[in-house]
């Protein structure tokens, strides 16, 4: 008796549908992405019962002829390519062909569509229930295609009670449309639900340039609905080496990368990952790899259990990139997923670092604010005030022979300004307070000369005047500025710019590295192994003497002298996931970062350590010189700031 038999097309197509529809939300992608590839500059969707009773998808995209109107229907149908080497470069959003068959299997759908180029009179319009088609007929229609989704899963009702609330499927369905937005600033979506427009967004006239993409992004971001959040622009270009190993390597050519967007500023964070908004070749992806070279750009500017927010596009070679390994296609693969990586968070970090770095004016414009009485102004000074010499005190540490002493609470006493550095200074004028700015960054070092993103770009809070006002419970520094309250936290300031100084003499030299008197073997999984064999030039440049002692085993005899180990084995795993979440490029006192970040929070100044006027003026001056001043080695923000538009909202003034 023969077992196995060849199931009905229907039956297949509902399957295939588990796969592709996963709900409401998953019928407008597919057909948002159809509307995108056939050209469309204007697409419309309109729901009901949040997806359940109605799902329409109307665009002005180049439309089908009858007889591809009827093809489509079929499973693999598609017109994005041709034969097996084109999986190899997809650059269309769809590709499959099984988007159209497996919704019209699970619901009652309608496809009305005429051609846009060829002047025909009349559309074809063809309604299909469950799979089968009823009817074939012209119809009167715009150029463009309108699919007509009704009755969702009716015909599969174990689906269909997995459904949650119609809320919830409303909202999944506007987020996906929110990522199409952003990923086409140059089309106008319109968004309906219950017969009420939710969102209408204009078309922007998006030029393929650098800061004019920018701009339509932010013009398509301002347009969306959603809270204001100070953002910083990202541009950076590089080039993908091919890997050293890879039997073509010498007939590859470099691959083209560059990521652009924007970015939160220091201390913008959420606690989870729902408005990091990642696309590559402006399709929306998950990438757990782009998510961990995020935290790596951020590193030491975000507080644990927080994450960054941002709106970054990366655009590499459709042939890097494996779009073919999720149903969905909501997952990709790169080829060269460690070279990604190190660029995204190479782009994040000088983003970053520039934003502080941004040059302020050096005369103030006819028009200057007006001059406050103890203001401190952003100056440049040679070395920083906080150093061994000045504060005269030796504080016990557990960090090598090259760590400079920290200084112990309470501050004795700071030195006092140079001469022509008066920080109490009544003639003194402040800086402009506001700088016109262009953060453009490349593979190189020499930047590029663009336009400016807007009349108004984000400013550096250090980079503005600020007058000291008093401290609140001897720990609040409270300073004020042109653009209202400045709070600063005199013991996160003071670890920030102790730890930077620490990491800073620390690198100056060779890694160190002590020998154990008792070696240890750890023996890892086979993943890890592998993975760690790889890491060994690493590993002993950051003074980490690892050996392999078998298949997979390893022999640890030797450890920088600020790295205290009690159980080895979970050492060498803690070092494996540091590594591959900090790439090769990794910081040579990247293992002794959390050591001095505890060492400088026990010398730092504390709470109740009463500072003077000339100790804080140095406090600040101090915190402008750091390379990422906004925030503790903890992620914790060293300054918050209220500006006069928030405090009038707070006394009622503005609503």
């Amino acid at each position: 008796m023969n077992r196995i038999r060849l199931l009905p097309e229907q039956v297949a197509n509902q399957i295939a549908a588990g796969e592709v529809v996963e709900r409401p939300a998953s019928v407008v992608k597919e057909l948002v992405e159809n509307a995108l590839d056939a050209k469309a500059a204007r697409i419309t969707v309109e729901i009901q019962a949040g997806g359940r009773s109605l799902i329409r998808v109307t665009d002005d995209g180049l439309g089908m002829s009858r007889d591809d109107a009827l093809l489509c229907l079929e499973r693999h149908a598609t017109s994005k390519i041709r034969n097996a080497e084109d999986l190899g470069s997809i650059a269309t959003m769809g590709f499959r062909g099984e988007a159209l068959p497996s919704i019209a299997s699970v619901s009652r759908m309608t496809l009305t569509t005429r051609e846009r180029e060829d002047g025909a009179p009349e559309g074809a319009q063809i309604i299909i229930h469950g799979g089968k088609i009823l009817e074939v007929k012209a119809a009167g229609s715009a150029p463009g295609t309108c699919i007509e989704v009704r009755q969702l899963f009716f015909n599969l009702p174990v689906r269909r009670k997995f459904l949650r609330s119609e809320e919830t499927e409303r909202s999944h369905i506007q987020h996906y449309l929110t990522l199409a937005a952003l990923a086409y600033p140059e089309v106008a979506f319109s968004f309906l639900h219950e017969q009420r427009v939710v969102w209408q967004l204009p078309p922007s006239s998006a030029e393929n340039q650098p800061p004019t993409r920018l701009t339509a992004l932010q013009e398509r971001m301002r347009a969306l609905p959603g809270p204001e959040t100070r953002l910083l622009p990202v541009d950076f270009s590089a080039s993908i080496e091919p890997p050293r190993d890879s039997e073509q390597a010498a007939e590859v050519e470099p691959g083209r990368f560059r990521i652009w967007g924007f970015i939160g500023e220091p201390g913008i964070s959420r606690a989870t990952r729902e408005e990091q908004h990642l696309f590559v070749n402006r399709r929306p992806v998950e990438n757990r790899g782009l998510n961990f070279a995020l935290m790596e750009g951020y590193h030491t500017a975000l507080m644990k259990g927080r994450y960054p927010v941002c709106c970054l596009f990366l655009e590499i070679n459709p042939a890097a990139v494996d779009v073919n390994v999720h149903p969905a296609k909501k997952e990709i693969k790169f080829h060269q997923e460690q070279a990604v990586r190190r660029l995204v968070a190479q782009a994040i970090r000088e983003t970053l670092l520039s934003f502080h770095k941004a040059p302020a004016p050096t005369t103030a414009p006819e028009s200057s604010p007006r001059t406050v009485e103890n203001t401190l102004v952003p100056k440049p000074v040679e070395s920083n005030a906080f150093s061994a010499k000045d504060t005269g005190h030796n504080a016990a540490a557990t960090l090598p022979n090259s760590t400079p002493p920290a200084p112990a609470k309470p501050i004795a006493s700071w030195p006092t300004p140079p001469s022509g550095h008066a920080p109490f200074s009544s003639s003194q004028s402040p800086l402009p307070l506001t700088l016109e700015r262009t953060i453009h960054l490349s593979g190189s070092s020499a930047p590029q000369s663009s336009p400016p993103l807007s009349s108004r770009e984000p400013v550096p809070l250090l980079n503005v005047p600020l007058r000291l006002v008093g401290v609140i419970g001897k720990l609040y520094v409270v300073l004020e500025s042109d653009r209202g309250l400045v709070l600063l936290d005199q013991h996160a300031a003071h670890e920030r710019i102790l730890f930077e100084q620490m990491l800073g003499r620390l690198e100056q030299g060779d890694a160190p590295s002590q020998r154990l008197l008792l070696p240890e073997t750890v023996e890892l999984s086979a993943r890890d192994a592998h993975f760690l064999g790889e890491q060994l030039p690493t590993l002993a440049r950051l003074g980490v003497g690892l050996s392999e002692f078998g298949e997979q085993t390893f022999l640890l005899d030797a450890l920088p002298p600020f790295v205290k180990v009690s159980d080895a084995r979970r050492f060498v795993l803690e070092l494996v996931d540091e590594l591959k979440a900090a790439g090769e490029g990794v910081n040579s006192w990247r293992l002794g970062e959390q050591t001095v970040a505890k060492t400088v929070c026990r010398h730092a100044v504390k709470a109740n350590d009463p500072l003077t006027g000339p100790e804080l003026e140095n406090l600040v001056d101090d915190l402008r010189h750091c390379a990422m001043p906004y925030t503790c080695p903890h992620g914790r923000p060293t300054l918050i700031e209220m500006n006069l538009r928030e405090l009038d909202k707070k006394f009622g003034r503005t609503q």
